[in-house]
């Protein structure tokens, strides 16, 4: 079992940065992609970003590139989402995801809220 905690959710004016954390802990060692997904009111969840755990390969939403970037700390069990421009359409519930080769995991998500 793996469990993610995420943090770094809030509101921020256009324009603006955040940062989210996902914390991973259990069997992390067999995680090999960790990710970052959103959910706007009325719409699916779609793909942020993500990362391999070796070799830290990246994989960005085609909205975000050059605004996001998705990082890792090994050591820690943890990824990073640095969000730079944020704009009104980037207001959604943000989930981490870990994938090992049989399942996979999600946090509970954390409200990211672009606004003037």
């Amino acid at each position: 079992q793996v469990q993610l905690v995420e943090s770094g959710g809030g509101l921020v004016q256009p324009g603006g940065s955040l940062r989210l954390s996902c914390a991973a802990s259990g069997s992390t060692v067999s995680i090999t992609i960790m990710g970052w997904y959103r959910q706007a009111p009325g719409k699916p969840r779609e793909l942020v970003a993500s990362i391999t755990t070796t070799g830290g390969y990246t994989n960005y939403a085609e909205s975000v590139k050059g605004r996001f970037t998705i990082t890792r700390d090994n050591a820690k069990n943890t990824v990073y989402l640095q969000m730079n421009s944020l704009k009104p359409d980037d207001t959604a519930v943000y989930y981490c995801r870990a994938e090992n080769p049989r399942t996979d995991y999600w946090g509970q998500g954390t409200q990211v809220t672009v606004s003037s």
